[in-house]
């Protein structure tokens, strides 16, 4: 499947809002609750926040890796196992969301359900055995609700920005030039992109996609293309050439690489886990993770010692975790290729994405939020 792209060239989260915490109390009176839910090719996610200020609070979350997407690249079709697994976790968030009477909320599911042959069957299971109705989204509204997330995390020196969400069955990739953009407005420049990446806000100046692309490869998708092959290092060389290969319809990969206020914000398991490795932690802080900003010599000394650690010791390291370890190295195979094509001392770590974006989208629609700079 060739990578996916336009015709022609979340959401803040307030201080102390951290997705692994404890639900936060509501006070008596206080806003109505939201929910976002992503259901990816390999994990199943929820937040359920209240509006606050311009972000918002998170009350409660649920992830758990479902792998709807296993087995998917041979067959062409969501297995039985891959959906049962996934209704189970679906019965927990639709418990989730009754007891906290949520009545605004957007469920959506990504690339295994567009490119599954099933997936209109396995929907109307969900709905059936849940009640919960799954939005199935196109590649641009994953890619600007990713990108939407991480505006907090634009530098205001940052003049060009690379916005990467490497998912479980594909990767968003989007260019943006802020150069005509105040400093004090970038980030609330991007989050207008929530609407759609042609702005039509008078009041500031826009941020202008320079182009966009949707590539059908993710860390679960690329490790499947390369089950075959034995030998560790080698599948990593082939994983990232191949995924290289595959930016050749993106404009700003022909283009003279930026040295100066460019900035890459990248949005995944893969960069968060990258980082939290660099950091040492043998236990996830996402206090620690979200915002930290890496140089090309520190990811490529993570990814040269998970190399050297080889699929067994992957499997033990604390750092990379048990649900992760087999996923890693595909990821990682993406990253590397993205820092050789445009190295840069300034890629953010954002532990943000679609379920941010989601939720900024809904609360800015219904004109919750309160309107200022970012």
């Amino acid at each position: 499947m060739a990578p996916q792209r336009p015709r022609g060239a979340g959401a803040t989260q307030t201080k102390g809002a951290r997705q692994g915490a404890k639900p936060a109390p509501r006070a008596p009176g206080s806003p109505e609750l939201y929910a976002a839910l992503d259901l990816g090719t390999n994990s199943c996610r929820m937040l359920i926040a209240e509006p606050k200020g311009a972000g918002f609070q998170v009350v409660d979350s649920f992830s758990k890796s479902v792998q709807l997407g296993l087995g998917l690249e041979k067959s062409g079709k969501l297995s039985r196992g891959s959906m049962s697994r996934t209704v189970q976790a679906m019965r927990i968030c639709q418990q989730k969301l009754k007891r906290h009477k949520v009545r605004r909320m957007r469920l959506v599911a990504t690339e295994a359900c567009r490119r599954a042959l099933n997936a209109k069957e396995f929907v109307q299971r969900v709905q059936r055995e849940t009640g919960l109705r799954l939005d199935i989204i196109e590649p641009e509204e994953e890619a600007r609700l990713a990108v939407v997330s991480c505006a907090p995390l634009v530098s205001p020196k940052t003049e060009n920005l690379l916005v990467v969400d490497i998912g479980g069955g594909s990767t968003e990739l989007v260019w943006l030039d802020l150069s005509q953009v105040p400093r004090a407005d970038r980030p609330q420049s991007i989050m207008r992109l929530h609407s759609g990446f042609k702005q039509v806000a008078a009041d500031i100046p826009e941020a202008r996609v320079v182009d966009w692309i949707s590539v059908p490869l993710g860390v679960a998708t690329l490790r499947e293309q390369f089950n075959d092959v034995d030998d560790d290092a080698a599948r990593f060389a082939l994983m990232s050439w191949f995924f290289e290969e595959n930016l050749a319809d993106f404009s700003p990969y022909h283009a003279t690489e930026p040295t100066e206020r460019f900035q890459i914000i990248g949005t995944s398991g893969t960069v968060t886990t990258v980082a939290a490795s660099h950091l040492g932690l043998k236990r996830y802080d996402r206090t620690k993770v979200d915002g930290l900003r890496m140089t090309s010599d520190q990811i490529d000394k993570v990814i040269r010692s998970y190399l050297a650690l080889g699929p067994g010791g992957r499997r033990a390291d604390p750092r990379i975790g048990s649900d992760r370890h087999a996923l890693i190295m595909s990821g990682a195979a993406i990253l590397q290729a993205l820092m050789r094509c445009w190295p840069t001392n300034r890629l953010s770590v954002a532990d943000r994405g679609l379920r941010e974006g989601l939720l900024y989208a809904q609360m800015s629609a219904d004109g919750v939020l309160e309107d200022q700079r970012v």
